[in-house]
């Protein structure tokens, strides 16, 4: 499987990224263990998660996530396998972001611990708190990678004020560079980093990894009314796509898909790889044939035709 540069960086992602959010709220950790078995074996290698990955479940404080992708990595001691993407500056529930200097030494540590890692591959400001100097936050990325403890670091869900600010400051004071951005994108929600961050991105030669790359499962076809809601514990966050525009896409994506003879969440994602600038989006898998789609995605070539159809 032909993998792609993650930005300026050495490290290099198979075409999709398993999102990691899944762990600790929809799969326990003999599912998520059994899932990422099945990831690695189909050729891919990349994971992403957060510090704060499932605080949002009863009983969770965050980190849950790390700590299953940590043990995993612990028994099946295949580190050398495996990029890791984790990030730092959630609110973790509070309601405070925090991504100063002090905030970041220590969640890195938190993650660390939980990961069960020496380093973190690709280490993501998660959200900006709006008041911490760019430059703080990323000398203390420096120190985390002088102290061995990262190896490149990329951001998520800055404005393009803040990323820009971001990557002047560390051309003009030497300061670590964001190799990577992580904004919200896909075939329904375009508008947000097409008017936003994506020239800056293409311009810089920054990667770019897409969340909510299936629109919280929206363009897997499977949501087509209300009713179909109540498929899965995430079917509500589907709801807003229930509209005309949205309609009209899963019409497009129904065509693309029988055209290929592949499914309509392998389209949107190929969709994705498609598209300028584009290095891989994450997606999550929560049974064994929802990894089929990211085979397809990968595999799929779509033509200017199916472009022009998805074009919605």
């Amino acid at each position: 499987m032909k993998q792609r540069q993650l930005g300026k960086s050495s490290l290099y992602t198979a075409p999709v990224v398993f999102g990691g959010n899944v762990f600790g709220w929809t799969l326990d950790e003999k599912g998520a263990f059994d899932i990422l078995d099945q990831f690695v074996e189909a050729g891919f290698n990349t994971i992403d998660t957060a510090n704060s990955y499932a605080h949002w479940v009863q009983g969770n404080k965050g980190g849950e996530s790390e700590t299953i992708i940590g043990n995993w990595i612990k028994s099946r001691k295949n580190r050398d396998r495996v990029v890791v993407i984790t990030k730092v500056g959630s609110a973790m529930g509070s309601g405070q972001r925090d991504i100063s200097e002090k905030a970041i030494l220590r969640e890195a540590d938190a993650s660390l611990r939980r990961l069960q890692v020496d380093e973190i591959d690709l280490y993501l400001t998660h959200w900006d708190d709006d008041k911490t100097p760019v430059e703080e936050t990323l000398g203390a990325y420096q120190n985390l990678i002088e102290a061995g403890k990262v190896r490149f670091v990329g951001a998520s869900n800055l404005s393009p004020e803040r990323l820009q600010a971001s990557l002047e400051a560390s051309k003009q004071h030497g300061l670590p560079r964001y190799e990577v951005f992580q904004p919200e994108y896909n075939l329904y929600d375009r508008k947000g980093f097409e008017d936003g961050n994506a020239a800056l991105c293409q311009r810089e030669g920054l990667g770019v990894i897409t969340y909510y790359s299936l629109a919280s499962g929206f363009l897997s076809g499977k949501y087509r009314s209300e009713d179909d809601l109540s498929q899965s514990q995430r079917g509500g966050s589907a709801k807003k796509y229930l509209n005309e525009r949205g309609m009209r896409i899963l019409k497009a994506l129904d065509e693309v898909a029988r055209k290929h003879e592949v499914s309509q969440a392998g389209i949107a994602l190929a969709w994705l790889l498609h598209r300028p600038g584009i290095t891989a989006p994450i997606a999550s898998a929560t049974k064994p044939h929802h990894l089929e789609s990211f085979l397809e995605a990968a595999r799929v070539q779509l033509d200017a035709e199916d472009m022009a159809t998805l074009d919605v």
